[in-house]
């Protein structure tokens, strides 16, 4: 038997039977005992809904993680790859056009596929918990978005990638590299401006308390903004959230409109300095540093792997290709993958530790982050005793009750300290 079909297989199958033990060993940790720093802003009967919650989708994940699992070992042992392949090259076209005929197809039968699992958990899961807020056009249209941006954004930097491994030589991997951190730089420029009104309106905040408290933290903290935004979250669902978009002084704050419905002056403030904490303290540079060595490596690699025909073999593929090798690659790239991830969220948690750290030292409120922190977990249903085995593997931030007890243990913040000596 091929040597990388058997690695394939087993990459396959170990994840899915991880995956399967963690979502039950999560389950089994849900504590119906209401942990005492959540008495005195949930009920019982609150604290129970967020628990079925956890298991409902913990449940249909594992019922969708089964299903394509199978279809995906099915679709390989079938010769399903090659079948895609010969109907791309039907087509007559030149090699990086049915390169971007062949992955085209591959997404159709993967959002088809997918489908129906994402229809049930938007409009029967969320909508049975009060989330969901999406209509079904919304639903249709964001869809249609979505395949026009990967059209237009997607395709175009795939048949770069193509053209470069077809005339780079030994050294294409490194021009895609650069060319594609180059792509992903001028997207985030981009994002802001061009692409997230498509999903989403954003309107500047109105005049009152909450903007001019955060511009004046803003302002205390040397911290330059374009604009304070809110978004119409509650058009797709009653979550909460708040973020930054864009870089240096085009840095524009967003908060979901349930944030600003939910949440009061101090507690945005809060959450806003929890986000500042991270641009403060490099959180974002490094992280996207770390990703762009992660896709040099992950470039370099892949050059190892192009028109391997034993890889091929293992697709019954009759013809070799650069475009098929890059997916074939994906499957064996998966186990460093998901080890690069748990090193990813292991600083990550760290990170949101130390953000949290600097919310409270800039603030010197810690009762408002921690209250925010509360109505963020009650509102969204969080699970508050998550397993530690299912937070160190998939987990980028760490369990709420821990940053609770993690800020409780921060004594005298230095904004505390110069108002006492009158600083």
């Amino acid at each position: 038997m091929n040597p990388y079909l058997i690695f394939i297989l087993a990459v396959i199958l170990i994840g899915y039977i991880l995956d399967l033990t963690i979502s039950i060993v999560n389950l089994s940790s849900l504590d119906p005992r209401l942990p005492d720093e959540f008495i005195d802003v949930l009920d019982g009967e609150r604290y129970a809904k967020s628990q079925n919650y956890t298991r409902t989708t913990t449940t249909f994940s594992m019922i969708k993680e089964t299903a394509t699992t199978t279809l995906t070992i099915a679709f390989i042992l079938i010769g399903g790859f090659n079948w895609v392949d010969m109907l791309a090259r039907g087509f007559g076209l030149n090699a990086i056009s049915t390169g971007l005929i062949f992955t085209a197809i591959l997404l159709v039968i993967v959002a088809c596929l997918e489908m129906p699992f994402s229809i049930y958990a938007t409009f029967v899961i969320e909508e049975r918990f009060g989330f969901n807020q999406t209509t079904r056009g919304t639903f249709i249209l964001d869809l249609a978005k979505g395949i026009v941006l990967t059209v237009v954004i997607g395709g175009p930097v795939l048949a770069f990638v193509l053209w470069f491994f077809e005339k780079g030589g030994s050294w294409a991997w490194l021009y895609c590299w650069i060319g594609v951190v180059a792509a992903m730089m001028v997207i985030q420029f981009l994002a802001p401006v061009l692409i997230m009104p498509l999903f989403n309106k954003f309107t500047p905040l109105e005049d009152g308390e909450l903007k001019e408290t955060v511009t004046n933290y803003a302002a205390r903290e040397k911290f330059q903004i374009k604009g304070i935004y809110t978004m119409d979250g509650s058009k797709r669902s009653t979550k909460l959230n708040a973020f930054f978009t864009g870089f240096g002084r085009f840095r524009r704050i967003v908060f979901f409109d349930t944030l600003v419905k939910k949440l009061s002056t101090g507690e945005i403030v809060a959450v806003l300095a929890h986000e500042m904490g991270h641009s403060k303290l490099k959180h974002i540079f490094k992280m996207l540093a770390a990703s762009i060595l992660q896709m040099g490596i992950l470039f370099f690699i892949l050059s190892l792997f192009i028109n391997n025909r034993g890889l091929f073999a293992a697709f019954q593929m009759e013809h070799v290709s650069i475009y098929a090798s890059l997916i074939f690659f994906g499957f064996l790239y998966s186990p460093i993958s998901m080890v690069l991830s748990v090193i990813f969220n292991i600083f990550s948690r760290r990170h949101e530790f130390q953000a949290d750290r600097y919310a409270l030292n800039s603030t010197g409120r810690p009762e408002m982050l921690i209250s925010a922190l509360k109505k963020l977990s009650i509102t969204n249903l969080s699970n508050l005793t998550p397993h530690p085995l299912h937070v160190f593997l998939n987990y980028s931030h760490p369990p709420v009750l821990e940053r609770i007890k993690a800020l409780g243990k921060i004594e005298d913040p230095p904004v505390l300290r110069r108002n006492r000596s009158g600083i």
